[in-house]
């Protein structure tokens, strides 16, 4: 019954947020909302991933390891951005850029963004995971606009507008799915679980022309070139926060969705015709990113345009398959979750500091901000995959994945790409970590909460990429487990 727990916490915050008119109380609450939200989904995912079967409810909630596992990364980034929410949120409110009626609604819309992610796993109604993205774009716009300048509301409707145009084609792909489905004559259902089951009795030509429909709809969601184009604006004009949550889970739960179909799409017409769509938007990607990064002058786009990466790069894993290109692939989702998280607070924190997000005028910020300023120089290396921090471990396991199935051009792109945009992040990060400080500036003293956020998110980062390689026997067990759909 965990799922339920999981579902209900963000709605009772959210009339909670509502009803409680001091929000230095209501912050408190809100982590520790999250933080229960956290525990009840590494119980789920534990009972699932020891369990042989999924779970259902009332034929609506369905939910399986893979399940579990996203449910459980959209924690933890729920968890860290409602921890390091107390004090971003107390700034904004204290130097008067909002209000505590505004701060009100941020965590009302905070709390629905959260229910709308977590409710995308949890559902198995494919028409009903459709409609639970799109609450996802329509809540989160108004957070990528919270701030009210021409800037943010202009990210806002590009936001809405090019992906309520990606959700149609979505919405067309579930409905030749469906079509599909109903051909068999044996029963007429949205529900994944039924499909899959009866996936190699449906029509290959239908199952291949739905899937490209799905692979763009989702794919637009999701961040992967080229249709990643209202990415950039509207991660760059978020609050930082939901910034975190943009890139770190929201893209993830268009991911997921794009799984969900192409299992259906493998078990109808074969995993070649789902690896190689995937690959080559992965590749496109990959490419389209490392341009934008090497150019870039706005803090925010730089890390929004590393999250197209990779994106890119786990395309390319679930694309080669096996069990190193999927657990690589799996492991990079959680693993590039919580180390773009702890660049997204950074990059906050360096924001409101310097009140500007050119990489020019940025300097010094070891020597102004000491902690944020260290934490942003480890997110940039492990960012960048260098070890031993996590990312290092999926992208080897990638390009391992890639370059023992003969995809020999794949992997040698795979590698150029990654080189260029490590030498792209230690140049940019260099810049506006050392240097001579601003006249003007002094020393901040960061808050608590903040640091606390930080330390939750880089002691993960850490600790995966040391433990990985010595539980090998358990990853594979449990890559089996999360992917046996």
């Amino acid at each position: 019954m965990q799922i339920f727990f999981i579902l209900a916490i963000p709605i009772f915050l959210a009339a909670g947020a509502f009803l409680i008119g001091k929000q230095k109380i209501f912050c408190t609450l809100n982590a520790i909302g999250y933080l229960a939200v956290l525990v009840a989904s590494v119980m789920l995912l534990r009972k699932m991933v020891l369990s042989e079967s999924a779970n259902s409810y009332f034929s609506f909630i369905y939910f399986d390891a893979l399940s579990a596992f996203f449910i459980f990364v959209i924690s933890v980034i729920a968890f860290a951005a409602a921890l390091y929410s107390i004090s971003y949120i107390k700034k904004d409110i204290d130097s008067g850029v909002i209000s505590e009626r505004k701060a009100k609604i941020y965590y009302i819309l905070f709390n629905l963004f959260c229910f709308s992610m977590l409710l995308v796993p949890a559902v198995n109604n494919l028409g009903m995971l459709w409609v639970a993205i799109e609450m996802t774009t329509l809540i989160s716009a108004f957070l990528v606009g919270f701030y009210n300048n021409k800037e943010s509301i202009e990210a806002a409707w590009k936001y809405i507008i090019i992906c309520s145009v990606g959700i149609i084609f979505a919405l067309l792909g579930t409905i030749l799915f469906s079509y599909a489905f109903s051909l068999l004559g044996d029963v007429k259902s949205l529900n994944w679980s039924d499909m899959v089951a009866n996936a190699g009795r449906m029509d290959k030509n239908i199952l291949k022309i739905a899937f490209i429909f799905i692979l763009v709809g989702y794919g637009t969601k999701a961040g992967l070139a080229p249709m990643h184009t209202w990415l950039p604006d509207a991660h760059s004009q978020a609050v930082a926060p939901i910034s975190a949550l943009l890139s770190g889970v929201l893209l993830k739960t268009a991911i997921y969705a794009i799984l969900r179909f192409g299992i259906i799409t493998i078990k109808g017409v074969g995993f070649a015709y789902f690896g190689n769509l995937m690959v080559l938007l992965g590749i496109i990607s990959l490419a389209i990113s490392c341009g934008f990064i090497l150019v870039q002058k706005d803090l925010k786009r730089l890390l929004a345009y590393h999250s197209i990466e990779h994106i890119g790069i786990i395309s390319i894993g679930f694309g080669i398959g096996g069990i190193l290109g999927v657990g690589g692939a799996l492991l990079h989702v959680f693993n590039h979750a919580v180390t773009k998280a702890l660049m997204f607070f950074g990059a906050g924190n360096v924001v409101n500091k310097y009140r500007t997000h050119n990489m020019h005028v940025i300097r010094g910020v070891i020597g102004t901000m000491p902690f944020t300023g260290f934490m942003l120089l480890m997110g940039a290396f492990a960012l960048a995959g260098m070890p031993p921090f996590s990312i290092f471990i999926s992208e080897i396991l990638i390009i391992c994945a890639v370059f023992l199935k003969g995809y020999y051009l794949v992997t040698f792109l795979l590698l150029g790409f990654i080189a260029i945009i490590f030498g792209a992040v230690v140049h940019h990060f260099s810049k506006i970590l050392f240097g001579s400080i601003p006249k003007g500036m002094s020393v901040v003293k960061e808050p608590l909460s903040g640091k606390m956020a930080f330390l939750f998110l880089f002691v993960q980062i850490c600790a995966l990429g040391i433990v990985l390689p010595f539980i090998k026997k358990d990853l594979i067990w449990m890559v089996q487990k999360l992917f046996q759909g």
